[in-house]
């Protein structure tokens, strides 16, 4: 099941930078590990669903690009970000 409108702009509220953000790495890493997470238990039900599973390693990957950007630009923030 995807988002719904509600839970985003909870994730959206915790990891914002400042009031009106909604672009930068950190939110973009949260909402996409939301969607990941229910996106999973979807694949893991309907083991046949390929379309999901492919549109699953997209958001995977775009996840890990981001995250590689972050750990890069602002070490401090992923190292706060990912519990480390």
């Amino acid at each position: 099941m995807a988002l719904t409108k509600e839970r985003k702009n909870e994730i959206i509220a915790e990891y914002r930078v400042h009031d009106t953000d909604t672009g930068s790495p950190e939110v973009q890493i949260a909402v996409l590990t939301a969607e990941i997470n229910s996106l999973n238990d979807h694949v893991r039900v309907h083991k046949k669903d390929h379309h999901s599973y492919r549109g699953l390693m997209k958001m995977v990957g775009h996840r890990r690009n981001l995250l590689t950007y972050l750990r890069k630009k602002m070490f401090n923030v992923t190292a706060n970000l990912l519990g480390v």
